[in-house]
């Protein structure tokens, strides 16, 4: 039913809205005329003419317009230099408007003026621009921003050349920042304001950047055939399509047009460019496994680095380094990284770092990821101990450094070889710095995303800011050949056509209506479903818990102990009265649940008090009453840690339950125990516990996927082993606040 009062209101709307369309077309006129000036009849050009009626155009450079209105319509005519003229339609024929105050020495002085500004916004214009080069290094937003006015300029001039420059440098600032989508943007509307093989090189460039290789290759290849290329040009073209080529797994024809680019590169003595080039030729041969060839281009790269400033050599020389790293020739490549860090300590800090900036972000050069690399070609040789004294450096470098990337691999590093070395309090005391490093690491991470939302959506306004400036100047130039926009507003003025619209509005008031009361349907129908749901796995898990906590009493009283017993059950009776208070309720605070689990690990305690011990620690910034928690949601968790876990332990366990806070907004529960770990339990268990066992894990899942769908993921459970010989539990329950 529902279905046909859809497809029947579609059917009306559509019908009805066309009509209207029809009916608004009918009575328009296209209405041509000419603005000229009074005294001496000469054609105005860009003159703005409208309609009362929401219509525009401008004149072209004879004065002519044209314009669609109706018979009644009011003709405006209006620019800076002129008096607003107002004109009644009264037919369709021609429109001639003469203009007061443009006389001939207006014109010339108007034009003249013209000119000066023209000039004036070019100066501007690269002004701007230079701006824009310098901050590119430094300040990618102020860098844009100076793009974006260093084109406001040309709006109402429409200059090719200069805005196929700025859009141009806009494509390689963002390509300097790793904006590859962007750059590739910028640099084709580069092209289509003015073609070059400037633009055409950094667009391929940025292709080979964005792994786009085929499209590189189909962008630079027309190029090779070009005349009159300078020399620079030439050697990145060539450079650009090798590398296009090296990943596309042409080799032979990467090599040769290396090959190419470093001979044009040695006739024009551009030193970097064959330091370039030969390094990238012992890596395609190097890829080839010709390892005579590839250290032949290596040595001319250390070579020709050597003139050169001491950050070039020190880079070059790392390539080679992590060549004899992947041949397996660790002495080699330990002797030309130990030579490096002597270099390096004898360049200013500033140098070293262009030099690891030069390379990549994600390996850059420095003393502690050097000192990293050493060590790891000593445990390659199982040469531990002249692996640890290197690590230890790289520690130490890095957090000097705040290099938390490189901190983070040599501590796990080094907790591993005292681990092979059997020195396990090492191994342990590494491993926790590793974690607390690991976590400063998360902190960061979280903190630079939120930056970079925080950036990308500012970079997104100034992108559209160009987008539309763009957009100006190419009405700009075609604003003497055709009207600027055409913006149809008409009056509805008759009987019939109010009756559309109110037609229309009933409509869709009916649709919307029908739409609310399905969906506040189905809405209703939903949650009493998942009540019905929650309902039902609440009534199985209360038996097992109070069959459970019963069995405990029966322990004691098969042991005699009749003083336990009754200090079980009445603890026990306290526990079930609080549970049965809150077995109605989908979420409780916090404070509450804690002092129930506080109980009952309290009671498991008192029975396998020789299994292990236990601690609740909640950091002192949680407040406890704020959150809310499915009742009963950690018991199941704590109650295997202790069966099916600590139990079977031979010596005495320990159990940690842990509440933090995360964000504002969001805590983490973690309950954490050394027992045998899920693998050996699952081995222990019987065909009848694992049933058991997977039916309670069972109902905790789908009660959390219930109370997520009602209450928009508020809980989220990880279950991950302690320690790397799976033994060990760990569940970590992150608890939004409602």
């Amino acid at each position: 039913m529902l279905r046909r009062i859809y497809i029947s209101i579609l059917v009306l709307m559509t019908a009805l809205s066309a009509w209207s369309q029809a009916n608004n077309t009918q009575g328009q006129l296209l209405i041509k005329g000419t603005v000229k000036g009074m005294e001496n009849r000469v054609p105005i050009q860009g003159v703005q003419v409208s309609t009362d009626k929401g219509a525009y155009t401008t004149t072209n450079g004879l004065g002519e317009f044209s314009i669609r209105a109706s018979v009644g319509d009011m003709l405006i005519v209006e620019g800076s230099e002129l008096e607003t003229v107002r004109y009644r339609i009264k037919s369709g024929e021609d429109v001639d408007i003469l203009v007061e105050g443009y006389g001939g020495a207006v014109g010339q002085a108007r034009q003249k003026r013209e000119t000066v500004s023209s000039r004036t916004n070019l100066a501007d214009h690269q002004r701007f621009l230079d701006s824009a080069e310098a901050y590119k290094r430094i300040d990618l937003e102020k860098s844009i921003d100076f793009i974006a006015r260093s084109m406001e300029p040309l709006g109402s001039m429409g200059n090719r050349k200069e805005f196929s420059s700025s859009l141009r440098t806009l494509g390689e600032i963002y390509m300097f920042h790793e904006q590859y989508d962007l750059a590739i943007t910028n640099f084709k509307d580069a092209l289509e304001a003015q073609e070059s093989n400037r633009t055409k090189i950094l667009l391929g460039k940025a292709y080979v950047l964005n792994s786009n290789f085929e499209s590189a290759v189909s962008i630079l290849e027309p190029l090779v055939e070009t005349k009159n290329m300078v020399p620079y040009q030439r050697i990145e073209l060539f450079e650009t399509l090798g590398d296009a080529q090296m990943e596309l797994g042409n080799l032979k024809l990467a090599q040769e047009y290396y090959r190419q680019g470093l001979l044009i590169a040695e006739k024009n003595q551009i030193s970097p460019k064959e330091i370039d080039l030969n390094s990238k030729l012992a890596d395609a041969f190097a890829v080839e496994d010709r390892t005579l060839e590839a250290e032949g281009f290596y040595q001319n790269s250390l070579d020709l680095s050597k003139k050169m400033a001491p950050e070039r050599f020190v880079q070059e020389s790392e390539k080679v380094a992590d060549f004899y790293n992947q041949k397996s020739r660790y002495a080699d490549e330990i002797q030309i990284r130990k030579r490096n860090l002597d270099e390096l300590k004898q360049m200013p800090r500033s140098s070293v770092a262009s030099a690891g900036q030069a390379i990549s972000t994600r390996d850059t050069i420095t003393s502690q990821r050097i000192n990293y690399k050493i060590a790891n070609a000593y445990i390659a040789q199982d040469k531990l101990d002249e692996a640890i004294p290197y690590l230890e450096k790289s520690i130490v470098e890095a957090d000097r450094d705040d290099d938390l990337v490189v901190q983070k691999d040599a501590t796990r590093k080094l907790s591993e070889v005292y681990k092979y070395k059997g020195d396990y309090t090492k191994a342990l005391e590494s491993y926790q710095d590793y974690v607390a490093v690991v976590d400063s690491l998360y902190v960061r991470k979280e903190q630079e995303i939120s930056r970079a939302a925080r950036f990308n959506r500012e970079i997104a306004n100034t992108q559209n800011r160009i987008s539309s400036l763009e957009q100006e100047r190419e009405l700009s130039q075609s604003k003497y050949s055709l009207a600027v926009t055409e913006q149809q507003l008409y009056e509805e003025t008759s009987k019939r056509q109010k009756w559309i619209i109110y037609s229309l509005i009933f409509g869709i008031s009916l649709m919307a209506l029908t739409a609310f009361l399905y969906y506040r349907s189905n809405r209703q129908q939903k949650l009493a479903n998942n009540l019905l749901a929650l309902k039902s796995l609440r009534t199985q898990m209360n038996p097992h818990f109070i069959f459970n906590a019963l069995n405990s009493v029966n322990t004691y009283i098969a042991k005699s102990d009749e003083r336990s017993a009754n200090r079980f059950l009445s603890e026990f009776s306290v526990l079930m009265r609080s549970v049965l208070e809150n077995s109605e309720e989908d979420f409780i605070p916090l404070s509450k649940e804690l002092e129930l689990l506080r109980l009952y690990v309290k009671l498991e305690h008192s029975r396998f008090a020789d299994k292990f011990d236990y601690d609740i620690e909640v950091d002192k910034e949680v407040d406890v009453d704020a959150f809310q928690i499915p009742p009963m949601l950690l018991q199941p968790y704590i109650e295997n840690a202790i069966w099916h876990g600590l139990r079977y332990r031979e010596e005495k366990g320990s159990l940690r339950i842990k509440v933090k806070q995360v964000t504002s907004d969001m805590l983490e529960i973690c309950i954490e125990d050394d027992g045998i770990g899920r693998k050996k339990s699952a081995e222990l268990k019987t065909n009848n516990q694992k049933k058991q066992n997977s039916k309670g894990m069972g109902n905790i899942k789908k009660r959390i996927q219930i109370l997520n769908d009602m209450y928009k993921n508020r809980v989220e459970v990880s279950i991950s082993d302690l320690y790397k010989d799976q033994t060990g539990t760990r569940v970590s329950l992150k608890l939004k606040k409602q």
